[in-house]
């Protein structure tokens, strides 16, 4: 009876009063075109262009991720003889919306300059891109390894392979540093996202990651644009390699690209919760602690807890 006495206010307040008249629309849209035009205005001038599809991109990624594993993200019951053509027809289709989605964000940006703004740059990336897919799969078996060697409650390869959110990422994250490499960084940047949205997981395309990484656990992990890490590193959730400062020019503005990130040499293990800042390096085989806050050099084989931080001068 309620919802009846609500509904029935409701329908008399739209009787009495136009939906122009109600939300003041003739004069919120003239306010924002204002905004969006002159005020805050933050597009180019020229021909309005299409933005990459987010959507299209995530079903790119699945399908990616199928050819390179036809079995654990494909079809069960492929064999010998059709194994791959499942792969090829994967392969086919995605990278023909990959091909169409570089185009478009180039376009989208609106900079004559950006790689793969001419529908032919485009193919030359998107196959540049494909050419590299058997090595990147290469990569992910190491990383796939080093889970299992590191976590002691992994029974299986399937396993981690699709439950594990650390395995998610760092595919997404392949797959995207090649992209950023080739300088098709908005869909790069876009694929990031959609790792952090899928795996609570944040890793700039533009991070530098060798063989055999693990995230364990992972949720709240951030990994900067310009770090670089190490083979057989081990990381958990929460660890932040960040910047600790961020270099202005002499008028002020921030200095894009600049080397800002952790260095994490081979066989390091970052636990839980802890913040490694700036362009610092952490030393082959050192270990830090949870909670940690780092912003110096760590010599190799050092092991940092919250005791030794506390106590360290400087």
């Amino acid at each position: 009876m309620k919802h009846d006495l609500a509904r029935e206010s409701w329908d008399d307040k739209e009787l009495d009063s136009p939906t122009q008249k109600r939300w003041q629309l003739e004069q919120l849209v003239a306010a924002l075109r204002i905004s969006r035009e002159e005020t805050h205005s933050i597009r180019r001038d020229g021909e309005a262009r299409r933005a990459p599809s987010r959507e299209a991109l995530q079903a790119i990624l699945d399908g990616l991720t199928e050819a390179l594993f036809p079995r654990h993200y494909g079809q069960f019951d492929l064999d010998g003889e059709n194994i791959d053509y499942f792969v090829g027809n994967r392969l086919s289709i995605a990278l023909d919306g990959l091909c169409e989605q570089v185009h478009r964000a180039a376009l989208f940006i609106g900079d004559e300059l950006t790689a793969g703004f001419r529908r032919d740059d485009a193919i030359d990336l998107t196959r540049r891109f494909a050419s590299q897919l058997p090595d990147v799969r290469g990569l992910i078996i190491s990383d796939l390894r080093a889970a299992f060697v590191g976590d002691p409650a992994a029974r299986n390869f399937p396993e981690i392979l699709i439950g594990y959110p650390g395995m998610t990422a760092i595919i997404h994250h392949r797959l995207a540093h090649i992209l950023h490499q080739l300088d098709a960084r908005l869909i790069a940047r876009l694929i990031a996202e959609i790792a952090h949205t899928r795996t609570g997981i944040d890793i700039h395309p533009g991070a530098s990651i060798g063989s055999g990484f693990f995230i364990d656990h992972g949720t709240g992990v951030v990994i900067g644009e310009t770090a670089i890490i190490g083979d057989n590193v081990r990381i958990y959730q929460a660890v932040t390699l960040g910047a600790r400062h961020f270099p202005t020019d002499d008028d002020g503005h921030l200095i894009k690209g600049d080397a800002r990130h952790p260095i994490v040499d081979d066989d390091v293990v970052i636990y839980a919760g802890a913040t490694i800042l700036g362009r610092i390096t952490i030393g082959r085989g050192s270990t830090i602690g949870g909670n940690v806050w780092v912003t110096q050099d760590v010599p190799p084989n050092s092991i940092v807890t919250q005791a030794t931080a506390r106590n360290k001068p400087g």
